[in-house]
């Protein structure tokens, strides 16, 4: 039997997925413990051929590169200021609350907002700063349904094959079993 080969239309991009946010930072240990414990996220390895401070992190289907800011001129000059039209970066959370209380745990300072009156389509939304004063959001995004104004089928969800292999612990990186993309849980 014949594989059909996908057509590809060369009209759109051949994008799968937002795959890291690159942040600079004052001191990237600082800002390394602020995402992995504030957010979850987990340090992985760079390639050795990177020849400046920095670190890589993975969670959720996506990375974020921190790198050590040469010009700090280049950061936020005022890391309190809180903007929720201003530039950041948001993520979906399963339980605000419990977001809330390790905001507190941790002294981050934070704003919340609720957009939207009906209680099926409100979106709740935390807006707060990592160390560099970049911003960030955290909301219950997915109350709100999106709908296309038009092009509705050019919308492309990404699958299980966006997210990168995964090393997992105590197994060898040449064995085809122990390096998989891992699916959201």
């Amino acid at each position: 039997m014949e594989k059909k080969e996908k057509k590809i239309d060369e009209s759109k991009p051949p994008l799968m997925a937002l795959n890291h946010v690159s942040r600079l930072c004052r001191d990237v240990k600082k800002s390394l413990e602020f995402y992995t414990k504030v957010l979850g996220f987990v340090e992985t390895e760079r390639p050795a051929s990177l020849d400046f401070e920095g670190a890589w992190l993975f969670n959720y289907g996506v990375g974020i590169h921190l790198v050590q800011a040469k010009d700090e001129e280049k950061l936020p000059s005022n890391t309190d200021h809180l903007d929720p039209m201003d530039n950041h970066i948001s993520f979906q959370c399963e339980d605000m609350e419990a977001l809330i209380k390790r905001l507190k745990e941790v002294n981050v300072k934070y704003i919340k907002r609720t957009v939207g009156e009906k209680e099926d389509a409100a979106i709740d939304q935390l807006f707060f700063n990592d160390p560099d004063g970049f911003m960030v959001e955290i909301c219950n995004c997915e109350n709100l349904e999106l709908k296309p104004r038009d092009s509705a089928d050019a919308i492309r969800l990404p699958g299980d094959r966006h997210a990168p292999p995964v090393s997992l612990p105590g197994s060898s990186d040449h064995e085809d079993d122990t390096r998989r993309p891992q699916a959201n849980s």
